[in-house]
This record gives C-alpha cells, structure tokens and sequence, in this order.
C-alpha cells in the first residue's frame, strides 16, 4: 500500500478518459453524418474530389438542360414557319387556276404576301422575333449580332460544356433562315416537249435560295416556277427540324448518362466518406456505458488510500 502514487486510480482514469474520448467522437459522427481527415486521410482526399466532380457534373447537366430548352423553342419557331411555308403552297397552286380573276389572285397574293413578312419578321434583321435569352435563333453562327451591325451575320458556334472536364463539349447549329442568306435550298427543274408529248425538246434547271422564298421583291403567287420552289422550302424547313431534334436527342441522351454518372458518383463518394451511423449508435452505446463504470471504478480506487488508516489503529 502507499498514498503517494495511486496506480489503480491511474489506470482506471486512462481507460476513462479513453472511452470519454471514443464517446465524443461517436457523438461527433452522429451529429455531422461524416467522417473527418483524422478518421481516414486518403478517404477524405478521395471523397473531396469526387465531391468536387460531382458537382460539376450536376452543373454540366444545367448546362445540357439549358440547350435543350433553346432546341425546343427553335423547333417551337420552325413549326410556325413549316405552317406558313405550307400555307404559302396552298395559296400559289390556288393562284394558278385559269377561272380566278384579277381581282381574286390580287387576294390570294395579299396573303401570300403577309405570310412572307411574317417569315421575315420572325427570323430576319436585329429586331427578329425568335430568340432565347437575347441569342437569334434563325441568324446562324453563336446568335449573338456584331453590336456596331445589329443586321450583320453571327459568327462561331454555341458550345455547351457537358462534362466535368476540360474539352467534353457539344455545339449546337442554327441554321441560317434570314431574308438575305443565298444558301441554296434544292433546284426546280423544268422540261418541254414536242406537240406529241414524245419527245423532249428542252429543259430548264435554276437554283432556290431561301432568301428568294421569303422575300417578297423576287417572289409572288405569280412568279415563275413558285410552287416547286416553296416545295423546296418546305422541304428545307423539314429538314431543319429533323437536324434540331436530332440534336435535342442526342442532349437527351447526355442528360440522362450525366444522371447516372453523377449518382454513381456520389454513391461512391458516400461509402468513402459517410458515416455508418447503426455502427456508431452501438459505439456510443457501447462507450456510455463503459463511460458510467469507469465512473464508478474511479471512485472505488480513489478509497484505496484510505485503507492505510486501518493499518495504523
């Protein structure tokens, strides 16, 4: 026995302040969810990255969500347009029946007429209507007009960044449907043949442009040739379409695969980094208790001392 140094009462508290210790950092864990860098090191490295990743792919997923929004009013556009394209054949096959007087090709060509200054006023010049969020969908290029020419062409291409990393980009194409643009949309072909419809004596090729459908100084209900070229229109509009859902498409399965992705992720992210709280429920449990004896135990090695009093009588 001796009063100086209590070796019980030493060790009882060193395995006390253990379970203490071990009890904290089960509440600690229970609080927060999460492991911290003293739990696992390289786990934390780990799931920071994959955290950061992650995030950037949710932010790549807005970005693709974005592009598809802009497809979606281009088609919404180009649906109009189709309408009116197709009614603009309707009115030059009416326009063309011998039985119509002046007065009735005069209407037909009055319509005819405000359907191609709609076409202009939707698609063309720095006043068009269709647009997404200041960018011109029918003026090709990025969408975004020189600022000193608000009729001047738009250059480059919209890039969408739909990935996480450097260079996992997708651009989109508008197409270019201003009054002015001379790109040719397809060829009307014309034949003529002998008095007996045997022989062919001749022929006629001319290109269509777009620009020569939608304006209204090259073409009327009386022009030359006017139902083949709105048929090439129609077609090129059709066309148009096909190429925007395509690509709306093609957004929608990176959509779907950056889900998938960032769930993978982030699944991965959990089992490094999240807490697995039945465990740490037991572990509390398990140090509040040990916490309580070793309270007790305290306490009885701190009465072994006293016992040196008997000794003395």
């Amino acid at each position: 026995m001796n009063v100086n140094y209590n070796a019980s009462a030493f060790n009882v508290w060193a395995n006390y302040s253990n379970n203490l210790r071990g009890m904290n950092k089960a509440m600690g864990h229970l609080a927060t969810g999460v492991k911290g860098p003293m739990d696992d090191p390289s786990g934390v490295g780990i799931s920071e990255k994959m955290r950061s990743q992650a995030r950037n792919v949710a932010m790549a997923r807005n970005n693709v969500d974005n592009g598809l929004s802009l497809l979606q009013t281009v088609d919404s556009w180009l649906q109009k347009v189709n309408d009116m394209t197709g009614r603009m054949d309707e009115l030059a096959i009416e326009a063309n029946d011998g039985t119509k007087s002046q007065t009735d090709k005069d209407n037909i060509q009055t319509e005819f007429l405000q359907l191609q200054k709609e076409i202009i006023r939707i698609t063309s010049h720095g006043d068009s209507a269709a647009k997404f969020n200041g960018l011109y969908l029918f003026r090709g290029g990025n969408g975004v007009a020189n600022i000193s020419s608000a009729d001047s062409d738009p250059t480059g291409k919209i890039s969408l960044q739909t990935g996480a990393d450097a260079g996992q980009t997708i651009d989109i194409t508008l197409k270019n449907l201003q009054v002015g643009t001379t790109e040719i949309i397809g060829s009307v072909h014309s034949y003529t043949y002998s008095t007996d419809n045997i022989t062919l004596t001749g022929s006629s090729h001319s290109a269509v442009t777009w620009g020569s459908v939608a304006n209204p100084n090259l073409m009327s209900v009386r022009s030359s040739g006017v139902i083949g070229k709105i048929a090439k229109a129609i077609d090129f509009i059709s066309n148009a379409r096909a190429v925007n859902g395509a690509q709306q498409n093609r957004l929608e399965q990176t959509r779907s695969a950056l889900l998938s992705y960032e769930d993978n992720l982030r699944a991965a992210e959990s089992k490094i980094r999240d807490v697995d709280m039945a465990y740490e429920t037991t572990q509390l449990s398990k140090y509040q208790i040990l916490g309580q004896v070793g309270n007790s135990m305290l306490a009885q090695a701190n009465q072994l001392p006293s016992q040196v009093v008997q000794l003395l009588g």
